[in-house]
């Protein structure tokens, strides 16, 4: 008998990280790798918020804090809820965590039961089967198509709802595709779990502020207000505010769930950083005048990449609303062959040429639940996308 856990053998590491790890060590050992898979914006994070965290340490705010926040950022997230979404929270609706992931794989914890279902639509962020089933609960995975730009329908969610079914698991705009679902698109999926009231809702809202060509974004508990008492809305500071070290996250929700979560908390990591917790409430409460400036570099950084992956035989790659992703089809180059002799023959297998023979890394589409296609995060410097770009199309171009 292992003397390791048994739930060990239901999950996998992450592909991205493990992609991200591997493009690092090659660049260490000399080779002019750029990295297309880490979700990391290239921006430093705003001076105002770097100042407040220094004032926090010069004013001695380093110690323990509650295990899910400071009440100073509990009302700065109930503050951005209203001015954003017009849906009123107390602090005690709130919950913060070590990153956006904790408080989702908290909610996971504090809600599964062997048996329990959740549906996530595919392709998916890498980690959100994972935590299901380190939770105790199954996945039912809905695949959605390039089609429909990759947004699940209303016809498949209906499907994909049983008796079993706790969650739903929303991400908008989308890791790994980039696609948002607009208010009408939206509204569609919410007056299915209305027929559904077992059916609680988790909406990942992480990339809400990184929206291009006039989307605007909306949640699901202010589409359908009547799901705000079913609807834990999880955000945070790392990917708009880029700030993914400083490890915030945050969830409002039902006071039950909330409390739940805090248990959980409160016996694993405890608080979140003490330095990092003031600097997300400058970054809540203060000016958000970086944010369109930062969009537009996002904006032309997807426009360039959609269009030199356009521009290969072989690749269609739709143009996201939001994010800093792209998730192009590669079925027109499956069965090819690379000049070494690798076959072609899957995502996983295009990648891994891919880094090998040009020195580019992405992630593979398998990854995220949908196939073939694989992830490019254009969250780096228009010089790199250029190259890694006209790499992918010289290596396309060389495949027979």
């Amino acid at each position: 008998m292992s003397f390791l856990s048994a739930t060990l053998s239901r999950v996998k590491p992450s592909p991205t990280i493990a992609i991200t790890a591997k493009a690092a060590e090659l660049k260490a050992a000399g080779r002019d790798v750029i990295g297309l898979s880490a979700g990391e914006p290239d921006f430093d994070t705003p001076q105002n918020i770097k100042d407040a965290a220094v004032a926090a340490i010069a004013a001695g705010k380093t110690k323990y804090t509650a295990p899910d926040g400071i009440p100073e950022l509990k009302q700065a997230a109930c503050a951005k809820m209203k001015r954003d979404h017009g849906l009123d929270y107390t602090p005690a609706q709130i919950s913060v965590g070590t990153g956006g992931k904790q408080t989702l794989y908290n909610a996971l914890m504090a809600t599964m039961n062997e048996g329990d279902e959740v549906v996530i639509p595919a392709p998916y962020w890498v980690s959100y089967p994972d935590m299901v089933l380190l939770a105790g609960g199954t996945p039912v995975i809905a695949e959605t198509s390039i089609q429909t730009n990759f947004k699940l329908t209303a016809d498949q969610l209906e499907a994909a709802i049983t008796p079993k079914t706790k969650w739903l698991i929303f991400n908008s705009p989308s890791n790994p595709t980039g696609a948002g679902y607009s208010r009408e698109e939206l509204k569609e999926l919410t007056d299915v779990l209305m027929r559904h009231p077992h059916v609680w809702v988790m909406s990942d809202d992480m990339y809400e502020h990184l929206a291009y060509d006039g989307f605007e974004f909306c949640t699901p508990a202010e589409v359908e207000p009547r799901l705000y008492d079913r609807t834990l809305t999880c955000n945070g500071v790392s990917k708009a505010y880029a700030m993914t070290g400083w490890r915030i996250g945050y969830a409002a929700g039902p006071v039950e769930v909330i409390a739940a979560m805090r248990k959980i908390q409160s016996q694993s990591t405890s608080n979140p950083c003490s330095v990092s917790q003031w600097a997300a409430v400058e970054a809540l409460n203060g000016t958000q005048s970086f944010l369109a400036p930062n969009n537009e570099t996002f904006k032309r950084r997807r426009d360039l990449v959609v269009r030199m992956l356009n521009d290969i035989d072989g690749i269609s790659c739709p143009t996201p609303e939001g994010a800093f992703y792209v998730y192009p089809s590669i079925a027109g180059l499956i069965g090819k062959t690379t000049p070494t002799g690798t076959l072609i023959d899957s995502d996983e297998a295009f990648a891994t040429a891919l880094l090998e023979e040009v020195d580019v890394a992405v992630v593979f589409g398998a990854a995220f639940g949908l196939s073939p296609n694989f992830r490019v995060s254009y969250a780096t410097s228009d010089e790199a996308l250029t190259e890694a770009c006209t790499r992918i199309q010289r290596f396309c171009a060389s495949l027979t």
